[in-house]
């Protein structure tokens, strides 16, 4: 299974690279581990995945406030959070080389389950198992090491001068509660949402773009009141409900969902409560997205640290009360990877196998490319030029193709998703019998007249 798994995979980076998805970062200087660059059809869909999830968790909701915090903070921020100290994994040494592994994944690559073990616990499970470094050599105890990128800010280098780059959007979202508070006046329960940029120092970045250094995502802190535990409790079981369905109306089938309750040893320091959300990747079942009750935890710490008055009025039983969060965590670049990986479909049609991406239409980077029969007749590309800027005012993703043969353009758009072909020919021209719309999945073609395929268009993107 593994080496399927792996078979799989190695399919979906080379596609992703060879049609413009995923590149590797720096790649023309020998790489940079843990960075991917996103082309053009790549960066499409990663702004309709962001699109959808903005659309359902803050336009379409009365309750969301969305946010765009800076990336660097004060960096007493980071130590009320907690992660300055606490923000680690676990690394062992070769003693030889001096380079630095992931315990946690030296014991997965043996078959070990490392869910709930501590840090002791894998330091005596590597000396057990007398297992060594990937070039063979012995290994030193396992220690923790903090995640976060350290740098400095302004024109001198001191301990006044030191920031990190976030390893998560939540912490600009606690510091700025006070800011929605003042400024929107919410009532409970009301959430904030963002979706940026976040950086790990992973030691040992793998598996394409599902665990990297530089990543994108989308988070939202939903706060409640913890005097109704009963609400809270039906609030975070919503929540992972919220979750599933946008992984479902991203076309992700239900059967490769799964949830997972965290247990206590495996939950961040924050969580009273976790639970993940994991898909059938490419790479195996893996966790997809994160869902934490994470209490008073934060707004507590920094109103500690900072002096400020974090708590909410409540007009009604005039009362103060500090908020509980309840958090849902989207990864972009895991939610793209699922979507890939899904989409990722062989076949054979026509006596042919063929690759292609089954995307819903939705989410799709292109939905319709439009091509004349023949790019030497002028009057089929004038015409096909019309219908293109037709649906492109309509549907903004839809491109147009006239290389190579019509079989070969069929081929290319199969294999970047697009969901319609839309060829102008001979009897479009001398006919009028509409244009031949053919079908990514099926293979079958029919004609429509323009105004019909539109209707029809919007009718699937529902």
């Amino acid at each position: 299974m593994a080496e399927k798994n792996q078979e799989l995979m190695e399919k979906i980076v080379s596609l992703c690279k060879r049609r413009g998805f995923v590149f590797p970062g720096s790649e023309i200087y020998g790489g940079l581990a843990g960075t991917f660059d996103y082309g053009p059809l790549g960066v499409a869909l990663r702004n309709n995945i962001k699109a959808l999830w903005w659309k359902r968790f803050v336009t379409d909701r009365e309750d969301m406030y969305g946010m765009d915090a800076a990336i660097l903070m004060n960096q007493n921020a980071w130590k009320a959070s907690g992660h300055v100290g606490g923000f680690n994994d676990p690394l062992v040494e070769d003693l030889k080389t001096k380079k630095r592994y992931r315990a946690d994944h030296l014991l997965e690559d043996v078959g070990v389950d490392v869910k709930g073990l501590t840090v002791g616990g894998m330091d005596s499970l590597i000396k057990e198992k007398g297992i060594k470094s990937p070039e063979g050599n012995p290994l030193g105890d396992v220690r923790q090491f903090n995640m976060m990128f350290k740098t400095h800010f302004g024109a001198t280098e001191g301990e006044d001068s030191i920031t990190y780059l976030r390893p998560e959007t939540a912490g600009g979202m606690f510091v700025n509660f006070k800011n929605i508070q003042d400024s929107f006046h919410p009532k409970l329960p009301f959430g904030m949402a963002q979706i940026g940029k976040a950086f790990r120092n992973e030691i040992a970045p793998r598996d394409f773009i599902f665990r990297l250094r530089e990543l994108e995502q989308m988070e939202i802190e939903y706060f409640v009141d913890p005097r109704d535990p009963v609400k809270v409790d039906q609030i975070f079981n919503e929540w992972f409900d919220e979750q599933v369905a946008f992984l479902k109306d991203l076309g992700l089938p239900e059967s490769k969902i799964h949830k997972l309750e965290v247990p206590e040893a495996d939950r961040a320091h924050y969580s009273k409560r976790s639970v993940d959300t994991e898909f059938d990747f490419a790479i195996g079942q893996k966790e997809l997205l994160g869902l934490a009750y994470r209490t008073d935890f934060d707004l507590n710490a920094h109103a500690s640290a900072s002096g400020a008055d974090l708590s909410y009025y409540d007009e009604e039983t005039k009362e103060r009360v500090v908020p509980h969060c309840i958090e849902p965590t989207f990864g972009v670049d895991r939610v793209l990877l699922a979507v890939l990986s899904s989409a990722y479909t062989e076949d054979e049609l026509g006596g042919e196998t063929r690759t292609y991406l089954k995307f819903a239409p939705k989410v799709a980077p292109v939905i319709v490319a439009v091509s004349p029969l023949l790019k030497n007749k002028p009057e089929l590309v004038s015409l096909a030029r019309e219908v293109f800027v037709q649906l492109k005012k309509k549907f903004g993703r839809v491109s147009f193709d006239d290389n190579g043969n019509i079989g070969k353009r069929y081929r290319r758009q199969d294999e970047i998703g697009t969901k319609w072909c839309v060829v102008i020919d001979f009897d479009t021209l001398e006919q009028k019998t509409g244009v031949t719309v053919r079908d990514r999945d099926t293979g079958e073609q029919t004609r429509m007249q323009v105004p019909e395929l539109i209707a029809y268009i919007e009718e699937k993107l529902q």
